[in-house]
């Protein structure tokens, strides 16, 4: 019989590439990741890794028992669903990762109204950019998790996660009276090419992005090279309240999503609608949709999106 602790190792090594990987993410030691998955191999009766040296790679018929570990686990999930469903009351720890803008617009809102409709549960928030959000529910260190895609750069499916759309932003360009753009923009919104142009228009600005390996970095460069440029990137900050008073100071120009923008903006920022969205999803590991747990934090969440969100 097949160990199932051992079979989320084997999905964790095919996930994260390396023993060491595995051991930090779960807390083990290297060694007892590898005598578990020697372990497992002798249960499977075949080889599942091959070893050269310091690599791990997967062996066809590793590959194969990952792809059922996967549906293991989700069934093991919806197990876990029903299960809860049959106890009186939702009680006990829900971790819960978010991104600093919506842990500041609507995290709070959401956890005052869970809190009201279930004082049992203890909902604990973990920030995280949404980069690492599969890695770490696949591990088990967030319940739930608020991801992000933009027009550029769409999440890339992940065996094991699921998610629910929670609601979608305007972007803007942040610019000052020291970096105007180049060309007349007055026109165009309506054009087809409207966010080629429009964020062309400031090609010859120093930009500002979110920290390289961030999807809000990315999303700056893919959209100014959509514009067909590369853009000269001057500071590099996560905060969007940092980039807005930066923009101020006429440090750069930037691209903030609604919920990045601050009430009041710094004195001087000039906010230019570009026709881009970015788009916010609460992801939940593959069969835990079910779970009332879920479910409730999903309601939260929703009741606490700005009414401009609602679409």
């Amino acid at each position: 019989m097949l160990d199932v602790r051992r079979l989320r190792l084997l999905r964790e090594l095919a996930h994260r590439g390396t023993i060491a990987a595995v051991a930090d993410a779960l807390a083990f030691t290297a060694s007892a990741v590898s005598q578990q998955l020697s372990a497992l191999e002798r249960e499977a009766g075949l080889p599942l890794l091959e070893r050269t040296g310091r690599r791990v790679v997967l062996t066809p018929a590793g590959r194969t028992l990952v792809r059922h570990a996967e549906a293991v686990l989700e069934q093991l999930e919806r197990a876990d669903a029903e299960l809860a469903h049959a106890r009186h009351g939702l009680a006990g720890p829900l971790r819960i990762g978010t991104f600093p803008s919506a842990a500041r617009i609507m995290i709070p809102t959401a956890l005052t109204a869970l809190a009201e409709r279930h004082p049992g549960l203890e909902p604990m928030l973990s920030e995280i950019d949404p980069a690492g959000v599969a890695d770490a529910i696949r591990a088990g260190e967030l319940d739930v998790a608020l991801i992000h895609e933009y027009d550029f750069v769409t999440a890339r499916p992940e065996p094991g996660l699921a998610a629910a759309p929670l609601c979608t932003e305007d972007m803007y360009l942040a610019s000052s009276a020291s970096h105007a753009p180049s060309t007349d923009i007055s026109d165009e919104a309506a054009a087809p090419s409207a966010v080629a142009v429009s964020i062309g228009a400031w090609c010859a600005a120093p930009w500002i992005t979110s920290t390289p390996g961030t999807m809000c970095h990315e999303m700056t460069i893919r959209a100014c090279q959509a514009a067909g440029f590369s853009p000269y990137v001057r500071h590099r900050v996560d905060y969007f309240g940092a980039v807005l008073a930066l923009v101020a100071s006429g440090q750069g120009v930037a691209l903030v999503p609604e919920l990045g923008l601050t009430d009041p903006l710094p004195s001087g920022v000039v906010l230019t609608r570009v026709p881009m969205s970015r788009r916010t999803k609460i992801a939940f590991r593959s069969g835990a949709d079910g779970h009332p747990a879920v479910a409730a934090i999903t309601e939260a969440l929703r009741s606490a999106v700005p009414e401009s969100l609602m679409r």
